[in-house]
């Protein structure tokens, strides 16, 4: 398979991953969106000029369509404020994690997951300051913003977006150490033939 292939065939998976789990961010199936992002910024490093504008506008479309659907005014959503608009930085912070943790990546290897598991949670760290701060400072659903709420709302939702992150891109992992050991088994056996 191609570089382009490739990276067309991961944008396509993360595309239907973002599809198919931010549809209800509460759902059974916890919403990939902040993983697809970490991801991403790891396999599309050469497309983020505009894989990473692609991805934005779709989960925006998701967002309104789910919304949309449910009879409600996109702007009028409890989720929806002005905060809004800094899911763009707060996204990025995720991919540029995944750009970091992929720049200079030659396969599976402990020192990758030392690398990874930091870079992991100081992106998850800034994207949820910068997506729940937005929402918190902005929303008129929050009627009385304070220091102590916003760090006690802080506290009370990183877990849980670390978490589902986490187990998303620990999949995303395995998979990719699987594909690297079935290559060289692969070319193991090419090499004993030849």
């Amino acid at each position: 398979m191609s570089h382009t292939a490739h990276r067309a065939f991961v944008l396509s998976v993360l595309v239907l991953l973002l599809a198919a789990t931010r549809v209800n961010h509460f759902a059974a199936i916890p919403d990939a969106s902040w993983a697809v992002f970490f991801i991403g910024g790891f396999y599309l490093a050469r497309w983020t000029r505009w894989a990473f504008p692609l991805l934005m506008v779709f989960a925006v479309l998701v967002d309104w369509i789910v919304i949309r659907s449910a009879g409600l005014d996109f702007w009028q959503h409890y989720c929806v404020s002005p905060g809004y608009w800094l899911l763009l930085p707060a996204y990025f912070s995720l991919w540029a994690g995944g750009l970091l943790l992929g720049h200079n990546y030659h396969g599976a290897h402990w020192s990758v997951l030392a690398k990874g598991v930091p870079l992991l949670v100081v992106s998850v760290a800034l994207c949820h300051l910068l997506a729940q701060g937005g929402f918190y400072w902005t929303s008129r659903n929050v009627a009385e913003p304070t220091l102590a709420g916003w760090a006690q709302n802080y506290a009370q939702w990183f877990g849980p977006y670390l978490r589902t992150t986490a187990i998303y891109v620990a999949l995303a992992a395995a998979l990719q150490l699987a594909v690297e050991q079935m290559l060289k088994l692969h070319q193991a056996r090419r090499d004993i033939h030849h």
